[in-house]
């Protein structure tokens, strides 16, 4: 007969008598799980995160990290560690369009916000400068915060189905280790998995668009190129060369990983005619013809094809289960938006699902996550796909009619003709629309929100946009925009973001010395999701003047920002009577939060940390070396 098992030594789903093993269920551990598992655990929700590979990516894949995704990591307390793995801002940006890494330098783009012209527009912009990261790199550092938070990860586990009902969702999984199959019950599953997303084709979302409409060879590699790159750095050099001329990009790239060991050399290929050759010799004749060095001994490290795909959701959810990442939007890696649009999905989701799991919001406050994010989805779907046609101003100068177009078209390129000056100005123009891709900080930072979850304010017209709307950032506390950066100085008297003082999982209602009113209202309210932060006060003062310079509304004003960062409403008047501040902040409340009457929330944010788990005592065995026999 057997002996009965001990009991466990840990215990992962804590029942809390309420019928769920866990509050939220996530599938798929990329960025945007990664983020959405950091951030709901360290909300204080119950989180089981889930994804059916053994560990994290392994393949470099997404790189750029822009300024608003690393903003996410600030909040949650990660960015000093990304910037610690990453490839800093100052070597990103010097990027070549050249002949080989040792041929001949055509033209140069400073990228990235780190030139001359933009360098103090992504200062001004943000406390956060833009890095290189991997995502091999990225993701166990999201990872490791999400465990160490108190969410539950799980590795080598299948999502298979999932059936949801007006209380919650039961999700099907399988473990890939002994293929047993079990059930899970949570209040919400998020689906982060992938551009092949089994929840998304199980809900059914609308998708529009095109999958493999063009593919390209990815091939990484080991070898020291310093001598060729150390004195103009950058994350991606683009060769102009006729043996890797096929395509919209028309170009081959040489991606630097890790500078200047790590490489992915890449270049575009004719699907018509079915898979490149891959083998070894001719993949290292490519590298070598790229870098201009016909005796680099390259070490391969991986091969392998990816396409272009044009496609995205037009809806993100279906009841209680919501869908973001490369799942609902998918296209190519130009532009640097993929992984960081997908952070913010999951960012802006998080909070929302973190107030209706505590009982602050109802469910129209779930509903804006489509609203919000599917417009962002479908611009940069476009964006990055336009990106890659737009390389084609860059090859004007190529002799099409000649057995070496590159080669033939520099002569004329270079020639001391009319004809000359009209190419080459040509090629500058050309130069100047990527910066669309390159130095597009209005992309990336200039997202609005229109939504359930934003109070329009109506003391104001429509937004006017003097400056190139996709190239430059447009700060303003029109709710709907990200909250302007400003430094301000702290309680140690070190300088603080507005970031700063906000976000944290909780609405903040920002006003001035002036705005008493607004205070003590919000004190009386005592609502546990909501802070109140006095610029002017200590540990908020603004002795610059930069909040004075963006804030858009008088000192006894107010602001409501939400927890990812977002103004989701402002009082443009003054205000000094407490009764009319309570009510507008009530008003104001109710409807950003659909708020439930008469449900009492199901527990206060906690001022420190707070974890998902039960707590269990565990007694490890201390191994004592055997030394009778020494």
């Amino acid at each position: 007969m057997n002996a009965p098992l001990p009991e466990p030594m840990f215990e992962p789903f804590h029942s809390d008598g309420d019928g769920y093993d866990t509050d939220v269920v996530v599938v798929g551990l990329g960025p945007a799980g990664g983020v959405a598992a950091t951030a709901l655990a360290t909300y204080g929700v119950r989180v089981h995160a889930a994804t059916v590979f053994p560990w994290v990516a392994n393949g470099p894949r997404a790189h750029i990290t822009n300024q608003r995704a690393v903003e996410v990591l600030r909040d949650l307390g990660l960015e000093e560690a990304a910037r610690q793995q990453a490839t800093p801002w100052e070597q990103m940006g010097d990027t070549l369009f050249t002949t080989s890494l040792a041929g001949e330098e055509i033209l140069r783009l400073q990228t990235w916000g780190t030139g001359d012209q933009r360098y103090g527009d992504y200062v001004k912009g943000s406390p956060c400068t833009m890095l290189d990261l991997p995502q091999p790199l990225m993701e166990p550092l999201l990872l490791n915060a999400a465990a160490s938070r108190g969410a539950i990860l799980s590795f080598n586990t299948e999502y298979l189905d999932h059936t949801q009902d007006e209380d919650g969702v039961t999700v099907k999984f399988r473990d890939g280790r002994t293929g047993q199959v079990f059930t899970q019950r949570a209040r919400y599953l998020l689906g982060f998995d992938g551009a092949r997303s089994r929840i998304v084709e199980q809900l059914g979302l609308p998708l529009e668009g095109e999958l493999a409409r063009a593919g390209t060879a990815y091939i990484r590699f080991k070898a020291n190129l310093t001598q060729y790159v150390e004195h103009r750095p950058s994350i991606l050099y683009w060769i102009f060369n006729s043996e890797a001329g096929f395509g919209e990009i028309g170009m081959g790239l040489l991606r630097a990983i890790r500078p200047w060991e790590e490489w992915i050399a890449g270049w575009g290929f004719d699907m018509a005619a079915g898979e490149p050759d891959l083998s070894d010799d001719k993949v290292i004749e490519r590298i070598r013809t790229l870098v201009g060095d016909p005796d680099l001994q390259p070490e391969i490290v991986t091969k392998s094809l990816w396409y272009v795909n044009q496609q995205h959701a037009s809806r993100y959810s279906k009841g209680r289960v919501f869908c973001g990442g490369d799942a609902v939007h998918r296209h190519p890696p130009s532009s640097g938006l993929g992984s960081n649009t997908s952070m913010q999905d999951a960012f802006n989701l998080a909070w929302k699902i973190a107030f209706a799991v505590k009982g602050y919001a109802g469910p129209g406050l779930l509903e804006s996550y489509t609203d919000e994010r599917a417009p962002v989805g479908k611009q940069v779907v476009a964006r990055a796909n336009q990106s890659r046609k737009d390389y084609a101003g860059l090859r004007e100068w190529f002799d099409h009619d000649s057995d070496d177009p590159v080669a033939a078209g520099l002569v004329g390129l270079k020639a001391p003709t009319p004809e000359g000056v009209a190419l080459r100005s040509r090629l500058y123009e050309a130069l100047e629309l990527k910066n669309t891709e390159f130095n597009a900080q209005g992309i990336e930072l200039n997202q609005r929100y229109a939504s359930s979850a934003v109070l329009v304010d109506d003391t104001v017209g429509e937004e006017e946009w003097p400056r190139h709307p996709e190239l430059y950032l447009q700060a303003t506390t029109r709710p709907g925009a990200k909250l302007p950066h400003a430094w301000l100085v702290g309680a140690d008297g070190r300088r603080i973001s507005t970031l700063d003082v906000t976000g944290k999982g909780q609405l903040t209602l920002l006003t001035g010395i002036a705005g008493s009113a607004w205070k003590d209202a919000a004190a009386e309210l005592e609502l546990p999701f909501l802070r109140t932060v006095v610029i002017g006060e200590p540990g908020a003062l603004d002795p610059y003047g930069y909040w004075e310079q963006v804030r858009d509304v008088p000192e006894p004003g107010a602001l409501l920002v939400r927890p990812d960062g977002y103004v989701a409403w402002r009082h443009n008047a003054e205000v000094w009577d407490i009764d009319e501040a309570s009510r507008l902040l009530e008003d104001a409340l109710d409807v950003l939060l659909d708020r439930p009457e008469h449900q009492p929330a199901r527990g206060p944010i906690a001022t420190g940390q707070q974890y998902s788990t039960c707590s269990v005592d565990i007694t490890v065995p201390m191994h004592t070396p055997d030394t009778a026999h020494a």
